[in-house]
């Protein structure tokens, strides 16, 4: 269990705590029971049936003076391209593309497609086009990592954002350049693989582990009630189709997709510094531990109150501008317009130089340069220093305690989230935690 030091905390402390901490979850399943049971297709996949990644480059138009300008070469001269093969020359400097945009096609082949089977494809911007709303895609070949050519999208774009207003004033709302052809894209090669083929099916983990590869094979071997399956590594459980006597690939790899077994979560914790997120999966271990937590916050804050001047300034203080006001004792020459110098003594007579503040700001009076007439404002800078020193706060682990109590006793002694990732690295650097820490 943990106990907590008393303290008194104050009304904002309690508000950050209570603010910060939704950002720390906390593993549905209890600590104490952390196996669950899941179905192998969940966890695994067939080697040879999986996605290809196709992507393509192509053109938008139809919009409203939101496409790419006159400095994005590459699209005028694919457009120009575009109307030659349509069989109408044009000079590539003579084209106005403000209603066409330069975008890359991206899509996923799933696998056994066939021709003629529609695809998504999103289409997002490459040159400085503000908005893709309103247009359409026209005809882009999508090619695969062999050059070959799979699919060709083509249709109207739907755009999950949008964006309004001029450089000066604007509003957007998530991405406008990035937009879906919904069933856009139509297959033109085949791609699927022939099962037939298939003289051991191959079930590859989505998260390698020993122990799970192990239960894989034995709950095959119950379900064929024979030595079918072996498991090779962590990441693949072979499954002999001769052996498994099914009627087809198919029916066996529906059989074996289909089976359940209990999967061991490792003791792992995920910190992401940039968000603040800490995530804690498994049965993560905490021996006794101690932890001491305070905070030293400094603030330095600088205020300009305005200020009524109320009379001249006192002499001697000449203007610093473009042009020095202002004569030093003992230089009876005649100030000049270039320096500006008086012909008397220290605080002469002379109108000081300006002093490149705002006007009323800067308006040189007698013997004060670059300052402001009696009756004016001058802005007075103020500097505030402000140190905060919070009393350190202890919690302490006993014997015996899991996740849900570390994240209650840090909770209480007012951590934020960058305070959990410094203390969990501690803790772990200590020997108090056991399980795998993970920094992203």
């Amino acid at each position: 269990m943990i106990t907590t030091a008393p303290k008194c905390r104050s009304a904002v402390a309690s508000l950050l705590a209570l603010t910060v901490f939704p950002l720390l979850m906390v593993p549905g399943a209890r600590a104490d029971n952390p196996n669950r049971q899941v179905m192998i297709r969940d966890i695994t996949s067939v080697e040879g049936v999986r996605d290809n990644m196709l992507v393509g480059y192509g053109l938008v138009a139809g919009l409203t003076q939101t496409g790419d300008s006159q400095q994005t070469y590459f699209t005028v001269q694919t457009l120009a391209n575009a109307m030659q093969k349509m069989g109408v020359l044009i000079s590539p400097s003579e084209v106005e593309v403000r209603n066409v945009a330069a975008v890359f096609v991206t899509a996923s082949l799933p696998p056994f497609s066939r021709p003629g089977a529609r695809l998504n494809v999103t289409v997002s911007s490459v040159g400085d086009a503000r908005s893709l709303m309103g247009g359409v895609l026209l005809m882009t070949a999508l090619h695969g990592p062999d050059g070959q050519v799979y699919a060709e999208a083509q249709g109207p774009l739907v755009i999950g954002g949008y964006s309004v207003g001029n450089s000066q004033n604007s509003k957007q709302m998530n991405s406008p350049t990035v937009g879906v052809v919904t069933n856009g894209g139509i297959v033109e090669r085949d791609t699927s693989v022939d099962l037939r083929d298939f003289k051991t099916v191959s079930l590859l983990l989505h998260n390698p582990d020993f122990w799970t590869a192990r239960e894989i094979a034995l709950a095959v071997n119950g379900e064929f009630h024979k030595p079918v399956a072996s498991a090779l590594d962590s990441t693949r459980v072979d499954v002999n189709v001769a052996e498994a006597g099914a009627a087809s690939v198919t029916d066996l790899i529906a059989r074996v997709q289909s089976l359940t077994l209990t999967v061991h979560t490792p003791a792992k914790i995920i910190i992401n510094e940039r968000t603040g997120t800490i995530v804690l999966g498994g049965d993560v271990k905490l021996t006794p531990v101690s932890v001491i937590h305070g905070n030293l916050s400094i603030e330095v804050v600088t205020t300009y109150t305005p200020v009524a001047v109320t009379s001249s300034a006192p002499p001697g203080f000449g203007g610093q501008g473009p042009q020095q006001g202002g004569g030093r004792e003992g230089e009876g020459h005649r100030g000049n317009e270039q320096n500006g110098q008086g012909d008397r003594g220290q605080g002469g007579q002379d109108q000081g130089g300006q002093s490149g503040q705002p006007e009323q700001l800067n308006q040189g009076g007698p013997g004060w340069g670059g300052g402001a007439y009696p009756g004016q404002t001058a802005l007075v800078p103020q500097t505030s220093v402000n140190a905060s020193d919070s009393l350190a706060q202890t919690m302490r682990l006993d014997e015996g305690a899991n996740v849900e109590e570390l994240v209650n006793g840090l909770h209480a002694i007012g951590t934020t989230a960058r305070d959990v990732v410094a203390i969990l690295q501690a803790i772990q650097a200590e020997g108090g935690l056991q399980a795998e820490l993970e920094v992203q």
